[in-house]
Formats: C-alpha cells, sequence, structure tokens
C-alpha cells in the first residue's frame, strides 16, 4: 500500500509531463546544446558557433534542480551582441505528492538584423556536471 502512495503521484506528474501541449508548434529550431558532461567546457565555459538569419528568437530550457543555479549566455556575431546572466527559479507544485518545476529567469527574446554567424558562450559559473539543454526557438 506504501509503494502506491508513493509510486502513484510520480506516475501523474510524468503523465502529465508527457501529455502536456507544446507551445513550440510551427516554430522552427535554429539551435540545441545539451551539456551534461565536463568534457563538453573548455576551462569550464562552453563555445560553439553557428549561422542564424534574420529574425526574431527566443530561448528555451530543460532543466532540473540540478542545473546551475546561474547561468551567463552570451552571443556574439558581426552585428549583434547578447550577454545575460539566468537565474535558476524552482516553483513547487501539489499539495500531497510535492513536485517542482524549473525554470530560467531573464532576457529570453532576440531580434536578429542581418543573416551572419554568431559564437554562442555559456558559462555555467563552474556547475559543469549540472545537466540542462539550451534552444534557440524561432
Amino acid at each position: 500500500m506504501g509503494l502506491i502512495l508513493t509510486v502513484a503521484p510520480l506516475v501523474v506528474v510524468f503523465g502529465l509531463i508527457l501529455t502536456a501541449p507544446s507551445d513550440n508548434t510551427g516554430r522552427e529550431q535554429i539551435y540545441h546544446a545539451r551539456l551534461a558532461d565536463p568534457k563538453q567546457y573548455t576551462d569550464g565555459i562552453f563555445v560553439e558557433t553557428f549561422p542564424i538569419k534574420k529574425g526574431e528568437y527566443e530561448f528555451r530550457f530543460v532543466l532540473n534542480g540540478d542545473s546551475p543555479q546561474t547561468l551567463g549566455v552570451s552571443l556574439s556575431g558581426t552585428t549583434f551582441s547578447f550577454s545575460e546572466e539566468f537565474e535558476l527559479k524552482g516553483t513547487e507544485h501539489g499539495d500531497i505528492g510535492k513536485y517542482y518545476t524549473w525554470e530560467y529567469l531573464g532576457q529570453n527574446k532576440i531580434e536578429i538584423l542581418d543573416d551572419q554567424e554568431l559564437q554562442i558562450t555559456i558559462n555555467p559559473h563552474g556547475n559543469v556536471l549540472g545537466p540542462f539543454s539550451i534552444y534557440l526557438i524561432k
């Protein structure tokens, strides 16, 4: 009986997550990085370059409570520069089976005025073990 009371709330939570509608319908994923291994960083910083076209974009994150508490994200190109320090916030839910949802707070929308190559620099401020994914969606 105790096992059922423990497992049932977890099943409900995962069911809700899997059936939740995505608000990315019709949106194009321009960039994605999943950072979950210290080997992906050089001196604690992740750097990568990717092409981007003119347009409006939004950052999206997939994370959990082990993700970096503060995440520095910078983008630089020939005619574009952006830098933000995102702060991890957990929100507790549920009365019987408590669980958390996680989000990064910060400026998450950008506008690119010209097609160009961008360099993304991600600084997890020493937390290279906390897994997360970062997306740039058009």
